[in-house]
């Protein structure tokens, strides 16, 4: 059977004239191959292009049969898989990723191109358990572990942050209600450091004080997250939860999440293990830095700065940002925003070499969270990107360059996705795993689950609000 098909079968297939698929052939952007004055294009390419290029939809479909009952290593399942930073991490510990679940059109290109086996879904509202468990090919008692990291924004400081009120916030609690039917040995939620505060329901600051009512319970500081917690809790789940510097699990990057690890066989789990720390403590090594992460890249896809912010950064040395401009330049770069509040560390801001990049974001060229090359006038490229959440250079991007970007910078850091995953797997095997007590896992207090549930009953405490003793049961 021949593995080519013609012109006028690949216009088709991309829904482009057959004049443009000439084009894209003559210019290389499509693999393909002249017999005479015809062009003829490889099944396979004309594949990899469209999803690249998104003239294909990623279709959902069950998982290869081939892949089916064939491996014996532990099985998850995952939601909101994105480009797939926290698999990847799963994959390496050793678990066999039997299905992913995304929404957004160019992630499942993404997941299309490197896991056309995986059984993908779509949009998670539209399935049951049941759905899950059959497009995965798997039986309910076998499903090992469900991972899930819902859409952040209802619980980002950076939003309205109207937590599980907001449409995001009701997906969140989606993933839940499915992971507690199919009831896996363990379940994890990975989120915002707002996840931590976020209440149930938000009072603007300028409707609090004593002109106002007091707060009411759903209004207090982290009552979304109590809420999640007794759903566990009333499903017979135990659980821990940290707020998780990437850098101390061999990411290049200062990036703090929350990560919530639930067992079904009622014993707490312990902490992710730390491979590496920022001060040498208890002889761990050094964080790595974006020299380490970047060396050896030979490709480079970026978009660019407009020429009135490059005057700035062409006087910004590594590591450099706003502030080390004279003052009346200070004044001219930022405008306005000059004499706002807050740090705004995110202006013309140049990486340093020798550190752990920030904290990537969706857009690396927004005038508030610039990522600048440490010398270069550019912002950091696609590639860098990979290499700083540690993807493989061999992962393919579906989509325009800013689609690419935004992909990568919302996805989890494959070394703390590993972490995760050695911790479970661990958990599994009933292996010993190492305890580093008092060891700082990021940069903020009260964010481990006893130091959070203690302050939470301060605040019920100071509210006046009556509690059962050793039980956070509100709701």
């Amino acid at each position: 059977m021949s593995t080519h098909i013609s012109i006028k079968q690949a216009a088709k297939i991309l829904n482009l004239s057959e004049q443009q698929t000439r084009s894209l052939c003559r210019s290389g952007g499509l693999q393909a191959s002249k017999i005479g004055r015809s062009w003829i294009v490889e099944k396979d390419k004309i594949m990899e292009y469209g999803l690249k290029s998104s003239h294909v939809v990623a279709e959902n479909h069950p998982a290869s049969i081939s892949k089916k009952n064939k491996s014996k290593k532990p099985i998850a399942l995952s939601f909101f898989s994105g480009a797939m930073g926290l698999d990847l991490g799963l994959e390496k510990a050793g678990f066999d990723i039997r299905s992913a679940c995304e929404n957004d059109k160019y992630c499942r290109q993404t997941i299309e191109l490197n896991r056309p086996d995986l059984a993908l879904l779509g949009d998670i509202n539209d399935y049951s358990a049941d759905d899950v468990l059959e497009n995965a090919g798997v039986k309910k008692n076998d499903v090992d572990l469900i991972v899930g990291g819902p859409p952040c924004q209802a619980f980002s400081t950076a939003g309205k942050r109207n937590g599980l009120n907001d449409d995001r916030g009701n997906v969140f609690l989606k993933y839940l209600d499915l992971a507690l039917e199919i009831n896996p040995k363990y379940i994890v939620i990975e989120n915002v450091r707002g996840l931590l505060s976020c209440p149930m329901q938000h009072r603007p600051h300028d409707q609090r004080g004593e002109d106002f009512p007091d707060l009411s319970f759903d209004e207090l500081r982290g009552g979304a997250l109590n809420y999640i917690l007794n759903r566990l809790r009333s499903s017979n789940y135990s659980y821990s939860f940290n707020l998780y510097n990437a850098a101390n699990f061999g990411t290049p990057q200062v990036r703090e999440r929350v990560i919530i690890v639930c067992s079904r066989d009622g014993e707490e789990p312990p902490f992710l293990v730390p491979t590496h720390s920022d001060d040498a403590e208890v002889g761990l090594p050094k964080w790595r830095t974006f020299r380490q992460a970047v060396q050896g890249i030979d490709t480079c896809h970026h978009i660019n700065f407009p020429e009135k912010r490059l005057k700035f950064y062409r006087l910004l040395k590594s590591g450099q940002n706003w502030r080390n401009l004279p003052v009346d330049l200070q004044k001219e770069a930022l405008g306005k925003s000059f004499y706002s509040g807050g740090g705004k560390t995110g202006f013309l801001r140049r990486l340093a070499w020798d550190k752990p990049s920030p904290t990537l974001v969706t857009h690396p060229a927004m005038p508030a969270t610039d990522l600048a090359h440490p010398e270069e006038e550019r912002p950091v490229s696609v590639e860098e990107y990979k290499r700083v959440q540690q993807f493989p250079d061999s992962w393919k991007l579906a989509g325009p360059l800013i689609q690419q970007y935004k992909q990568i910078g919302n996805a989890v850091p494959i070394g703390l996705g590993h972490a995760l995953g050695k911790l479970v797997m661990s958990l599994l095997k009933h292996d010993d795993i190492e305890i580093y007590e008092g060891f700082r896992y990021s940069r903020y207090k009260n964010t481990s689950c006893n130091e959070w549930e203690s302050e939470f009953m301060k605040q019920i405490d100071n509210a006046g609000v009556a509690f059962q003793q050793g039980k956070l049961n509100f709701t």
